[in-house]
Formats: C-alpha cells, structure tokens, sequence
C-alpha cells in the first residue's frame, strides 16, 4: 500500500472542510481606476477593540496583490438568490461588468449585499498558500431584512 499524494490530502481535506457551511462574500478592491473582486468563503469577525474583520486570500490571485497595494477591501455578504453574482466573480474576465456598485471610501461596493463592511488593511499574515487579511472597520452597514448566501459541500444554498 502507498501513502497518500499530497495532491490526493488536499483533495480530501477540502471535501471534508466543505462539509462546514459558509457565508458567501465577495471582496473587492481597486487598483488605480479598475475595480478588483472575487467571491470569497473566508470571511470572519475577528474583534470588537477594534472593529476587525479577517479574509483569506490566495496568494495567485490578482486580488491579493491588489488588496496589499490598495491598502482597503471591502467585503459584500451576499445574500440568498445571489448565486449568478458569486460564480460572476469566481469566473475569469471582467468581474465588475454589468454590476451595480458604489465607491465607499475608495473601495467598490456592490448594491445588491445585503451587509457590507470597508475595512483598511491592518494585519498581513502568511497562511499557506493563502495571506489572511486583517482589516480594521471603517464603514459597515446591513440589510436587517436580508438573508445569507450559503456554501456547503460545494453548492450554494439558503437557511431555511
């Protein structure tokens, strides 16, 4: 018998992980005048003193350089129905075309989340292939009527 590739414990550790229902966010920045984005599952409250929030980032994506340059993110919490929204800035190409935003502090945020939070970078932390982000609040509002987008076992799906 051979020992397991890391190839195949990724695999399987991410088929476990999924098993752990997420919120379903989509982060974005800018770079001069070009908005940035991508949707992101690793999102979470970090602190109350201060206001602070944390996003994993992988360390290939534009986005992350983008975030490191910009020195702000946003994070818009998607909710239920937003589907077409998440796998848009999941998908290659012009994240942001046809999409209804306001800049807020000098970071794109989209109309349709039903929570958004303007975070300035505070923290930058290796983890893996990843760089988490920690962002002090500067600007956060919700939809108290709204409902979440949720990720599990690699589908989106409601609260019900």
């Amino acid at each position: 018998m051979t020992a397991p590739t890391v190839v195949d414990q990724a695999v399987a550790f991410r088929a476990t992980m999924s098993h752990l229902p997420s919120g379903v966010s989509v982060i974005t920045t800018r770079t001069g005048d070009t908005p940035v984005g991508m949707t992101a599952s690793s999102v979470t409250a970090l602190s109350l003193d201060p206001l602070q929030l944390l996003v994993c980032v992988g360390n290939q994506l534009f986005t992350r350089k983008a975030i490191a340059g910009h020195g702000l993110f946003g994070v818009n919490i998607l909710g239920e129905g937003s589907q077409d929204l998440a796998r848009q800035f999941a998908s290659k190409g012009d994240r942001f075309a046809g999409v209804d935003y306001v800049e807020e502090h000098g970071v794109p945020m989209l109309r349709a989340a039903i929570a958004t939070v303007v975070c300035e970078v505070a923290t930058e932390l290796p983890g893996g292939d990843h760089t988490i982000f920690v962002g002090t609040a500067r600007r956060f509002e919700h939809n108290s009527a709204g409902r979440p987008l949720v990720h599990f076992r690699g589908e989106f799906g409601r609260i019900v």
